[in-house]
């Protein structure tokens, strides 16, 4: 399909079971092909991006087999693939392509690495330089520090530490510390900055936990993998609904809330949620929607005083490095909101599937908000009267986040038009339908 038009939501209410998470499911899924026995994954999500590392894990040799709907048993490698040679072509795949990077460095064979063209303009060079510190051999196959990559058999050095820049993005000491294990060394990894998008490290660690690796770490700077390091199977795992799926929803409910609609409740996700995402919360109460918590479901509508006032407060200075891939709903929250929004600290957006802050920026002001762009920050301004200009038409940029965020502005009353709706497979691959159930027109 090249276009989807929506048109205008009255209303949504009710409750969306979530997809797996991406975050979780790629990382179980790799720790389950490198790790000692069989593991049977459970709420597993199906998308394109979780079918890269599935189809990349079967061609390094790795059995994984259909359990029923959503539920794959994966038999572990014992820490060495058996193909010592492939080439593996990851689309644009993040949660994919720098962890294997990592581990396949470190795996003793002869690997190609690609993808699509906006996955080679994704920045890799400090990940290949942590990785070459500790004895991997890998060369860039077009443009230094970028993807794609041939990887070689390494000579393992034994330094006992290396360092890695946090600024970037997290994936690059995510792929490190899940390929640490391999090397049976005693490894203490220092985070050179502030490290960004704290929480998907902190999905790794339990990650790694579940499967037998115990990481000891002294406030995100410094982190250890002991040399007794090894990969077993937990037998069965259950992934977690995907928080950042449940962002679209629950803003969902908190703007329609403010019209008489909501709630909407999101089940596969609670309070106690591992993912930073969940926090998203944190951020819809403080501009006035109401927010309800179970063990395993979040609800979301607008508070009354939100809804006397008919907007939202607007957050001057909303750090958003803890939620990068929420906080891009909340600038769509923001052309609800009475005032100008400001999200800083979103300068990993400029290396996800595209330049986000560009993106976002361009597409907000064809509804006819005032925006701002910056290095790492974005201002957005609704437009007079908090009128959204209608039949907008919405480029997605093959950006599955572009295509769910900007549904939204239906709430507001407007037909839109979301162009190339198909890359929400990504993660996604029904949403639009599952929007479309809970919406009252």
């Amino acid at each position: 399909m090249e276009f989807l038009d929506i048109v205008p939501i009255k209303a949504v209410r009710g409750t969306v079971t979530l997809p797996g998470s991406k975050s979780i499911s790629n990382r179980t899924l790799l720790l389950a092909g490198l790790a000692l026995g069989e593991t049977l994954i459970r709420d597993v999500l199906e998308s394109d991006d979780t079918q890269r590392m599935i189809d990349a894990l079967r061609a390094l040799g790795v059995t994984v087999t259909a359990e029923g709907p959503r539920s794959l048993r994966v038999t572990g490698a014992s820490g060495a693939f058996p193909a010592k040679a492939a080439k593996l072509f990851l689309g644009n795949a993040g949660t994919v392509f720098r962890p294997l990077t990592a581990v396949l460095a470190l795996c003793g064979g002869e690997y190609e690495l690609s993808g699509v063209p906006r996955m080679h303009e994704r920045p890799i060079g400090d990940l290949v330089d942590a990785l070459r510190k500790l004895g991997a051999r890998i060369d860039y196959l077009g443009t230094h520090g970028y993807p794609p990559l041939a990887i070689h058999p390494a000579d393992l050095l034994d330094i006992g530490g290396v360092s890695i820049r946090g600024n970037v993005s997290s994936q690059f000491l995510t792929g490190l510390l899940l390929a640490l294990p391999l090397t049976h060394k005693r490894t203490v990894v220092s985070v050179e900055g502030e490290l960004i998008s704290k929480p998907y490290v902190d999905i790794t660690l339990n990650s790694m936990k579940r499967f037998g690796v115990e990481v000891s770490g002294r406030g995100y700077v410094t982190f250890e993998v002991p040399a007794t390091a090894r990969y077993v199977s937990p037998g069965e795992i259950h992934v977690e609904g995907d928080a950042s799926s449940a962002s679209y929803f629950l803003a969902a409910g908190a703007i329609s809330g403010l019209t008489g609609g909501g709630p909407v409740r999101v089940a596969g996700v609670g309070k106690d949620s591992v993912q930073g995402d969940v926090q998203f919360t944190e951020m819809l109460e403080r501009i006035g929607a109401k927010i309800t918590y179970g063990d395993n479901w979040i609800e979301a509508t607008a508070g009354d005083e939100a809804i006397t006032r008919g907007k939202f407060k607007a957050l001057e200075n909303a750090g958003c490095g803890h939620i990068p891939d929420a906080a891009m709903t909340l600038a769509m929250v923001a052309l609800f909101a009475d005032g100008t929004t400001t999200l800083a600290d979103i300068g990993s957006w400029r290396v996800k599937e595209t330049d986000r802050i560009a993106a976002m920026a361009k597409e907000l002001r064809k509804l006819g908000a005032t925006v701002e762009e910056g290095i790492d920050y974005l201002k957005v301004t609704p437009p007079h009267a908090s009128r959204l200009t209608p039949h907008a038409s919405i480029d997605t940029y093959d950006d599955h986040r572009m295509a769910m965020c900007f549904s939204l502005a239906a709430l507001g009353g407007v037909p839109l038009r979301i162009n190339d709706p198909g890359c929400v497979a990504k993660t996604f691959p029904d949403y639009f339908d599952v929007l479309a159930s809970i919406t009252y027109r």
